[in-house]
């Protein structure tokens, strides 16, 4: 990557932090994001003990209540964000590197594999990521490193389609003749030189696909498909303890709170970044 490259990416990144949606949206992932991953080191009991009666009322040794089976609230809502935060991540992540590789491929080739990835592009995205994601647990099991894989697959086309459209505009420019003219290897100047300019819309389609994730991987555990029991998940939180909501309703609005929070935290990023974008670009 060459050193304008970096100094044009380093020159985004502190216009993007100057903007209040981009700080509000960072600063809301980033507070939900601790609170998930350092919240089981803080957990006052045991998330899978049973402690208390069933739907509990708060009380001091349980500022939550309790839930279906007596689990305390507190304790479960603390563990329950792990497992929610490092799968959305490596969904995202996983999309976001396969997608781009690809579609760089496609979209500088124009030959042979363009055909072939642009296609196997469409017959994936006519299957809604839900349903998917949906067909392919239900018929091989519900283990974490499956259930990231398959979602991350459903993500892949989206960004293979962004990053072809974006690199075939790209490939006619006069640096990258310039540096096809110089003898550079193909892969050189993917990385160094198409690459580069892709940083924003990658960045602001990262925090989509964040958002997507954490809708879908939630929906999953409400669904029973997602993290199995006596695990503790928001989702699955919100599965198990909506039969008790007029009864006890913090075991479901406290996970459905940090839910929402974590996908407008990412969206919220993932907007401002794009709009900033879009007025740099129309001067």
């Amino acid at each position: 990557m060459s050193s304008a490259s970096v100094r044009r990416a380093t020159v985004g990144l502190g216009k993007a932090l100057r903007e209040w949606q981009v700080r509000l949206g960072l600063a809301t992932t980033v507070v939900v994001l601790l609170f998930a991953l350092v919240g089981p080191w803080l957990t006052p009991q045991d998330p899978q003990a049973l402690l208390g009666g069933i739907y509990g009322a708060p009380q001091r040794d349980a500022l939550l209540g309790y839930d279906y089976i007596g689990h305390d609230v507190v304790s479960r809502v603390l563990a329950g964000g792990a497992s929610l935060v490092w799968m959305s991540l490596a969904t995202a992540g996983i999309a976001l590197v396969v997608g781009t590789a690809l579609g760089l491929v496609a979209g500088y080739s124009r030959r042979v594999l363009d055909p072939v990835i642009v296609w196997w592009a469409d017959v994936l995205l006519a299957f809604p990521n839900l349903i998917l994601v949906l067909l392919v647990v239900s018929m091989l099991g519900r283990e974490p490193w499956l259930i990231v894989l398959v979602a991350s697959v459903a993500f892949i086309p989206g960004v293979v389609r962004l990053v072809r459209g974006l690199t075939v505009g790209l490939a006619s420019r006069e640096f990258v003749e310039a540096a096809e003219m110089l003898g550079f290897a193909r892969w050189r100047i993917l990385v160094g030189e198409i690459l580069p300019n892709l940083l924003t819309p990658l960045l602001v389609h990262l925090g989509t696909m964040l958002s997507w994730a954490v809708g879908i991987l939630s929906g999953l555990s409400y669904l029973g498909y997602g993290i199995a029991p006596p695990a503790a998940d928001w989702g699955l939180m919100v599965n198990e303890n909506s039969m008790g909501l007029q009864i006890q309703p913090w075991a479901v609005l406290v996970p459905v709170l940090l839910i929402a929070l974590l996908a407008l935290g990412t969206n919220l990023l993932a907007e401002g970044v794009g709009r900033l974008a879009a007025r740099i670009e129309d001067r």
